[in-house]
């Protein structure tokens, strides 16, 4: 999944590459990729939210299935209703692109927060950029960089990025160029390129 936004730094960047549910292995054929849909078809359609999740994962990408982004949010809020924090993410990110739904910032932020609650990441890092955008909630650079924490400190490089950029800045956090690059440099060396831009300025490479 592939979906890239700039909700508003610099590299706070909205994918769902990183989540894929089928492995991405060089030599993964197409019927392998078939027959994993039909698996998952099979325990989806019994109620297993893990394999809901991993059908809307294989709709969104087109693996296994002709590509179908209605079916996709179909399978991430069967996923979601049932308390899956990756589907709640997912769904999520669709409402808060406006992707086979009407954008919603409000239900992105709802499933962001349910998501977030339950510890993951990518939920903790979505709803601390809306809390910095005032996207579905007030205003908050606090609360965003409470829970950028969180994800940055599960290795999200995306969240490292932003802390270290709410640190350059001082927003939400004592402004601290010593703590910006330790951030930055955490987000570099997973090959982020704008954190990689900021130790360049800051003189911290």
């Amino acid at each position: 999944m592939l979906k890239k936004i700039l909700p508003c730094l610099l590299c706070s960047i909205l994918c769902f590459g990183s989540v894929n549910a089928v492995p991405e292995e060089e030599h993964y054929t197409e019927a392998r990729k078939i027959e994993a849909f039909n698996w998952f078809r099979s325990a989806a359609e019994q109620g297993n939210a893990r394999a809901q999740w991993d059908l809307a994962v294989m709709y969104y990408d087109g693996e296994g299935v002709p590509q179908n982004y209605t079916e996709a949010v179909k399978w991430f809020r069967m996923s979601a209703d049932q308390g899956f924090a990756k589907a709640q993410c997912n769904l999520g990110e669709m409402y808060y692109i406006g992707e086979s739904v009407a954008q919603d910032y409000t239900e992105a932020f709802k499933l962001f927060r349910l998501s977030a609650d339950q510890g993951n990441l990518r939920g903790q890092f979505f709803l601390g950029m809306m809390y910095y955008n005032g996207q579905g909630v007030e205003k908050n650079d606090t609360e965003a960089a409470r829970l950028l924490r969180l994800a940055a400190d599960q290795g999200f490089a995306d969240a490292q990025c932003n802390l270290g950029l709410m640190y350059f800045m001082g927003k939400g956090v004592t402004k601290s160029d010593n703590d910006a690059a330790n951030w930055f440099r955490k987000a570099a060396d997973q090959g982020n390129t704008v954190a990689k831009g900021f130790l360049k300025i800051l003189g911290a490479n």
